[in-house]
């Protein structure tokens, strides 16, 4: 099956300034690209890629610095967007900033990729007019077949991804044939497990916290364009990338273990997009121009707190994860799972004395953690919609 390979890569001088160059003509191909898309969509025609990669053949001809990218990354960005346009709507589809964006590039080809070992923690691969790549070897490639590489820039580090294919497939069984366990996601403990088990993990530090303010209130001081700008805007972009490394692996590492131990993991359906989306204002009826209250401080607070969990990186992890073990992942409706008892199914808002105490009103059952109570819930919704749909819960 495929899977994803990411490694830093060490440019030098001239690599590095021709693959910020080629990031730059596919930021270029791509927002002209989808202007002339909606332009095009706007008179009620529609220009696909065939089209448009003839036009970027004659516009080599007039701009020497698209020829002086790889054709195939140019091609490769007008097929994303071609996709992209497809999928979501082309009116949809996002434009590509030079601050917002991350530069990025991608090799379509892989089977005209050679990779060789130099020693125990390094190796190369040769790419068009990069020439030979070195990249931190942190793991063996020789038994995977590359499909693609994109070198992506991340602050002033280059890395370079591989699409392999591992020859491997998903088990017809897993290894604990009737295995289960639910899991509710929260914003005071990550993972919260059917079991009793409580995942989670403090991916900053109190000492990095208070640098992240020091290094904001720098930044709301310094002049829009200046050196020092740029210093603290590099900074706090710094701590961003390592605590997203820190949430990318406590995701990774909880959902390798919940889905090598388990046969089914039952997870809420939820939409962390339309769930972290920020209040909207609320105008005030008598007189134009103000607004009344609406909670956005709460609600902002509420946003962060889902986000730095990572529920839908977990989420995705999980999916990645059970493909190597035969895990059945399913989703059910996260409506009352929270309010309802876990041992008598009675459903009632005071049951939940606080964020982490869960007492029923109605029965005489023991207090219980919360979240715990919530992924038992949950758990016996998926065993019934698996056993709903003719599986063997």
């Amino acid at each position: 099956m495929k899977a994803g390979r990411r490694f830093r890569a060490e440019l030098t001088d001239a690599q590095a300034q021709l693959a910020q160059q080629t990031a730059n003509a596919c930021r270029t191909v791509w927002n002209t690209g989808l202007e002339q898309r909606r332009e095009y969509r706007r008179r009620g025609a529609w220009m696909n890629y065939k089209e448009q990669a003839h036009e970027l053949v004659e516009a080599k001809t007039e701009h020497l610095w698209l020829a002086e990218a790889p054709s195939h990354c140019l091609q490769q960005t007008l097929r994303d967007l071609d996709a992209a346009c497809r999928r979501r709507g082309t009116f949809n589809v996002r434009w590509r900033s030079a601050r917002r964006w991350e530069p990025s590039f991608r090799f379509p080809d892989g089977s005209k990729m050679d990779i060789e070992k130099l020693n125990r923690r390094k190796a190369r691969v040769k790419l068009p007019k990069l020439g030979w790549v070195t990249y931190r070897a942190s793991r063996c490639l020789d038994a995977e077949t590359i499909r693609s590489a994109t070198l992506t820039r991340q602050g002033k580090h280059w890395f370079v991804s591989f699409l392999v294919d591992d020859a491997k497939e998903t088990p017809a069984e897993h290894a604990s044939p009737g295995s289960a366990v639910g899991v509710d996601r929260g914003v005071a403990v990550a993972v919260a497990t059917s079991a009793g088990n409580l995942y989670d993990q403090s991916f900053t530090t109190p000492g990095e916290k208070r640098r992240a303010v020091r290094l904001q209130r720098k930044l709301s001081r310094t002049a829009k364009g200046s050196a020092n700008r740029n210093k603290a805007r590099q900074a706090l972009a710094n701590m961003g990338a390592r605590e997203r490394r820190r949430r990318q692996d406590f995701c990774a590492k909880t959902a390798s273990q919940l889905a090598r131990e388990n046969a089914v993991v039952v997870l809420e359906e939820l939409s962390v997009r339309s769930m972290t989306r920020r209040a909207q204002p609320v105008a005030a009826p008598a007189s134009s121009g103000q607004f009344l209250p609406n909670g956005g401080s709460a609600k902002s607070g509420l946003n962060r707190a889902i986000l730095s969990k990572g529920w839908y990186r977990f989420e995705v992890a999980l999916k990645s994860a059970s493909r190597y073990s035969g895990t059945q992942v399913v989703k059910v409706p996260a409506a009352f799972t929270s309010q309802r008892c876990s041992t008598c199914g009675h459903v009632d808002p005071k049951s939940r004395e606080s964020q982490a105490v869960f007492r029923c009103t109605h029965c005489s059952c023991p207090a219980e953690h919360a979240d715990v109570n919530a992924a038992k819930n949950i758990l016996a919704a998926g065993l019934m919609a698996v056993s709903a749909c003719g599986d063997d819960p």
